[in-house]
């Protein structure tokens, strides 16, 4: 088993299955795997998540669309990947979320890059940005002061997913091009707390 770019030990475990409803070829791991085909297997189509909160990757290297990944099971791609707004049935990387902590969990959004313009802090899970008050689709920049968050493209936990945390780039996220490998639009209508 190829277990690259290892994180700190940590109350993790993630069992990934080659087919649906954990059947096929099973493996368990305990820290990140940035390439699941150096493993053996081609794909994943189902998984559980036995303990903590992890981020699973469309491609190698933890590249491409996200998935937020917390303790449960998930028999099908449709069980974590949600409703993205183009479909893709591949997950061949994944991490653990080592400061995901749904009670601590605080963030600062900004209207522009580089943490400029009206800001909001934020310390609970919001379906809606625009219904909170925030007047426009789009976050210019973050800061996450604690915890873990995922933004989502669309209000109600939809469309694109951006895991967002409080180790990853000192938890500063100074331009939209920073919250994912994928990103296109500084979008984000709905932002929710990791649990862990």
């Amino acid at each position: 088993m190829a277990l690259t770019n290892p994180t700190p030990m940590g109350p993790w475990k993630i069992t990934v299955y080659d087919q649906e409803y954990f059947q096929g070829r099973r493996m368990e791991f305990t820290a990140s795997c940035q390439n699941i085909m150096e493993c053996g297997m081609e794909n994943i189509r189902s998984l559980k998540i036995e303990c903590g909160a992890w981020v699973g990757y469309e491609h190698s290297s933890f590249c491409g669309q996200q998935f937020v990944l917390e303790k449960g099971d998930y028999p099908r791609f449709e069980a974590y990947s949600g409703s993205n707004s183009y479909r893709i049935e591949r997950m061949i990387s994944f991490r653990p979320i080592c400061c995901a902590n749904h009670k601590e969990s605080r963030m600062t959004i900004f209207e522009k890059e580089n943490m400029m313009g009206r800001q909001f802090e934020l310390c609970d899970d919001y379906p809606s940005l625009q219904a909170m008050g925030w007047m426009n689709n789009e976050v210019g920049s973050m800061q996450v002061h604690c915890g873990a968050f995922v933004c989502y493209q669309y209000p109600g936990y939809r469309g694109h997913q951006y895991i967002v945390e409080c180790d990853c780039h000192g938890g500063e996220y100074k331009c939209y091009r920073e919250f994912g490998s994928h990103s296109q639009t500084p979008q984000i209508q709905s932002i929710r707390r990791i649990q862990h």
